[in-house]
């Protein structure tokens, strides 16, 4: 309760407070030096020092307007200089002036103009200064009872000291009745001397006035106080500020303030509700008293909930040391079913060892033994070489050199070459296992039934998911929420160097198949799922690599009518005498490519043309005759290049049945370099390529040829 007794500008508890038209209190004395001129000002009075008047004697002396009702009083101003509170709000300086003064609530800012009765415009708050004032009685009685001192301590305390001395107040001497304020006899004779309006002012002994409120002998108790407990103040009924021998006796409810019976008879209240002041403070009790009833509703509801927190702490503490035991337990069984299949796994690399071993120490005891009897046999050759009876000789020479030949023709390719070799013909695939533990996560957490959803993050079906040439194949499943059915999905990858995402496709299907791939290149993709809330989380990310070289083959779609294709499309002819151009599956825009083509037949010395070519280039003319083609045309003899109908670089040398004409596209450097028969034919055929390029061939009806793809790029090559 003690900040709620704490004046806002100077952090202290509330004396003398006044309650401003917003509510809100502020000490009297910090409503002075808050208080400024405005811009129609004329006239600053400066405030008094400490040794001046007493804050009521100024409040006779200034003359600033109060907020009534028909001007709201509420301002802009600001002024330009500003200090700030011990408490940390604003306070302004305490110059003002006779008129136009304003003074601006340290709270909400509001601004008040100020009329000639000045501060004693706003009405003292006389019930929040006697909590005050039983608070700190209640305060000192306590720290009087813990507190060890003696007693003529104790006594001292007790006694009602001077409101107004700054510093180190001595005991009262006097208590003014009208202004309830106690003095000494110093800050009596400075701000309350007996003069002037002052002079009706009724001032009393203060253990009189003590004895009045009914805290002494007179209120029937003992006649005597406790030690430790300070004398009650003595409250008065409150008595209007224009006529202040008058008590308040009605409550006026449009300006929300009480106000005696001399106000009503002149009038100043005469269109305004008027209620009993009695009535209306009842009425405002009950209505404290069941708002204060909802309030501590709310905080005993506060408390309880608090307590289902501090509640909830242990639980969570149970339930995380539960779920832990339970996610090692998931683990530690996975990793034990992976142990055994480690187990089985090692047992047929044992066996696969075995049978190796096995085979190979069968054919060393095999060629150990055939080789003892040929050591021998040759042994004895020489022995019956070294002999001089021609006779002898040629009674055994027959069978001895049938037995040589035969122990010869037992030494035939393969039986001197190991049946078994030492690498293992086996191959662990782990990518998949792999990239569904990398994807081990908890599931979707218990659907909120507060109505439509997006759909969670699909589940990206690892082993549907694979790669062929330049291809990518991806496959998905979502769990949807019910009513809340998913409308479609967005599949996005990557550029193959770990750039920025793009779509390459959105609709239902749960399986889509990307062609155009750069091959040797890591593809990152995702995808999400949308339904007519929004669109939802993405799933894991799963990599995908192309292969490192191009396997390829002819495309009987894009081919001229008159190629045939055969040998699952890898050997191609022509009907026409005409040379037509077929193009190969593969497009190429990234990396180093490398294919060959073997010619099967070759007829009355042709001119067939190899390179590359754009997916839109004319299929019933030579290729490398338009734009659209680079290529190398060949004969028996020699071989020009050709692009855009030009020929250049004439080379010596050319093909016939069985040669291979290798094609090197390198997009790295933007070269294109042809090759015959392993061995690099003329200097670099094109540079400066880029874009996408198809492997292509023309050839007639003189000529047969056959693709391989796959293979190796040459290291034999020049500029």
């Amino acid at each position: 309760m003690e900040e709620e007794l704490k004046c806002p500008v100077c952090g202290s508890l509330f004396k003398d407070p006044v309650l401003l038209p917003c509510s809100h209190n502020v000490c009297l004395a910090c409503a002075r030096n808050i208080t400024v001129q405005t811009p129609d000002g004329d006239t600053a009075v400066q405030s008094r020092a400490s040794g001046g008047s007493s804050d009521y004697d100024y409040l006779d002396m200034d003359k600033m307007s109060l907020y009534s009702e028909t001007d709201s009083g509420y301002g802009s101003y600001t002024p330009t200089c500003q200090l700030k509170s011990p408490n940390g709000v604003r306070v302004f300086p305490p110059a003002m002036a006779h008129r136009h003064c304003s003074l601006t609530c340290p709270l909400c800012h509001r601004s008040v103009s100020l009329d000639e009765r000045g501060l004693r415009g706003f009405p003292r708050n006389r019930l929040l200064e006697a909590i005050v004032t039983r608070y700190q009685q209640n305060r000192a009685a306590s720290a009087s009872s813990s507190s060890s001192s003696s007693s003529s301590s104790s006594s001292s305390s007790a006694a009602v000291k001077c409101q107004l001395c700054d510093r180190n107040p001595v005991d009262a001497a006097v208590m003014c009745e009208q202004c309830d304020v106690y003095y000494c006899n110093a800050c009596q004779q400075r701000c309350h001397p007996s003069r002037g309006p002052l002079a009706k002012h009724r001032l009393v002994p203060p253990n009189q006035a003590a004895a009045g409120g009914g805290g002494g002998a007179g209120s029937g108790g003992t006649g005597q106080q406790q030690p430790h407990q300070p004398p009650a103040t003595a409250r008065k009924p409150a008595t209007c500020v224009d006529h202040e021998a008058e008590n308040f006796s009605m409550f006026c409810c449009s300006c929300r303030a009480p106000v005696c019976m001399k106000c009503l008879e002149e009038g100043k209240h005469a269109k305004h509700d008027v209620t009993p002041l009695a009535v209306m403070w009842k009425q405002h009790k009950c209505q404290i008293s069941q708002a204060l009833n909802g309030v501590s509703e709310k905080a005993k509801d506060a408390k309880e909930f608090l307590v289902q927190l501090k509640n909830m702490l242990q639980q969570i503490q149970e339930s995380g040391v539960e779920f832990e035991a339970c996610l090692v337990a998931q683990c530690d069984s996975l990793i034990e079913a992976l142990t055994r299949q480690k187990a089985k796994l090692l047992t047929k690399v044992t066996k696969e060892k075995e049978y190796k071993l096995k085979v190979v120490r069968d054919q060393i005891t095999h060629c150990t033994m055939k080789l003892r009897q040929t050591t021998g046999m040759m042994e004895f050759c020489l022995e019956v070489l070294k002999e001089n009876d021609p006779s002898g000789f040629l009674q055994i020479s027959d069978a001895l050199i049938k037995r040589v030949t035969s122990s010869q023709d037992q030494w035939v390719k393969g039986a001197l070459e190991p049946k078994v070799g030492p690498d293992f013909d086996l191959t662990l695939n782990t990518n998949l296992l792999l990239q569904t533990i990398l994807q081990l996560d908890f599931c979707q957490g218990k659907a909120v039934e507060a109505g439509p959803a997006v759909p969670p993050a699909p589940l990206l079906q690892l082993e549907k998911c694979c790669t062929r040439n330049n291809s990518a194949t991806l496959a998905w499943r979502v769990a949807a929420l019910p009513g809340n059915p998913v409308e479609g999905y967005i599949l996005e990858l990557d550029d193959g160097n770990g750039g920025q995402y793009r779509e390459v496709y959105v609709g239902k299907e749960t399986v889509c198949t990307v062609d155009g791939l750069h091959f040797n290149s890591s593809y990152n993709a995702r995808v999400k799922a949308y339904n007519v809330v929004g669109v939802g989380p993405y799933s894991k990310t799963v990599i995908l690599k192309t292969s490192d070289v191009a396997w390829f083959t002819f495309d009987p779609t894009s081919a001229h009518r008159d190629m045939v294709l055969s040998n699952e499309n890898q050997t191609v002819s022509c009907n026409s005498y005409d040379d037509r151009v077929v193009l190969g599956t593969a497009a190429f825009s990234k990396g180093v490519h490398y294919w060959e083509v073997c010619i099967d037949r070759y007829d009355n010395h042709p001119d067939p043309a190899f390179g590359v070519a754009r997916i839109n280039t004319m299929k019933d003319m030579m290729l490398g005759k338009d734009d659209k083609a680079w290529a190398m045309y060949v004969d028996n003899n020699r071989s020009w290049f050709m692009h855009n109908n030009s020929h250049t670089n004439r080379a010596e040398g050319g093909i016939s049945k069985g040669s291979t004409v290798g094609v090197l596209l390198d997009l790295n450097k933007h070269t294109l370099t042809f090759f015959i028969n392993k061995e690099q034919h003329g200097p670099t055929g094109f540079a400066n390529l880029d874009g996408v390029f198809v492997p292509a061939v023309s050839l007639n009806r003189n000529v047969q040829v056959t693709l391989l793809t796959g293979l190796e790029v040459p290291k034999n090559t020049r500029q």
